[in-house]
């Protein structure tokens, strides 16, 4: 290889470039800025999250509703407390006119927390009760934790 002559560039090199790369001040600033905006944002975005599952279990309530309802219109009466929301997949032993499943899988008697939802059989003045248990999967509670019934 020949060398060059000093002062001289050889001409497959690139010039060199006067573009410089980040300083770690400059990285580190950028990381607190998005650390704020996380600490700002996360907990909102939870919130939003939680009011979501609240609102998915209400419309699931709702739709198994009206599954109970032509349950009942098919069999004649709406599922007992034994029989439960199960009736709703697998036929009953008394119930002749059942025409289904009326549900595709198990996973729709299941609420967003994964807890089974609520049934019981009220007898002739109301015909049931339908709801969830909430985030917590026990009675009663507040907040997150309180029972979701449907519309």
């Amino acid at each position: 290889m020949l060398a060059s002559a000093p002062g001289t560039r050889r001409k497959n090199m690139p010039p060199p470039s006067r573009e410089r790369g980040f300083t770690l001040v400059e990285l580190l600033v950028v990381l607190a800025i998005l650390g704020m905006l996380a600490v700002i944002a996360v907990p909102r975005l939870v919130e939003i999250l939680d009011h979501a599952k609240v609102d998915t279990a209400r419309l699931q309530i709702d739709k198994l509703g009206g599954v109970l309802d032509l349950y009942r219109l098919e069999v004649g009466r709406y599922p007992t407390e034994e029989e439960g929301l199960r009736a709703l997949i697998e036929q009953p032993p008394q119930a002749d006119h059942w025409r289904g499943p009326y549900l595709k899988n198990e996973e729709a008697l299941i609420d967003p927390w994964g807890n089974p939802y609520v049934y019981r059989s009220l007898g002739e003045r109301r015909d049931y009760e339908l709801y969830s248990l909430g985030e917590d999967g026990k009675e009663g509670g507040e907040g997150q934790d309180e029972d979701i019934k449907g519309h």
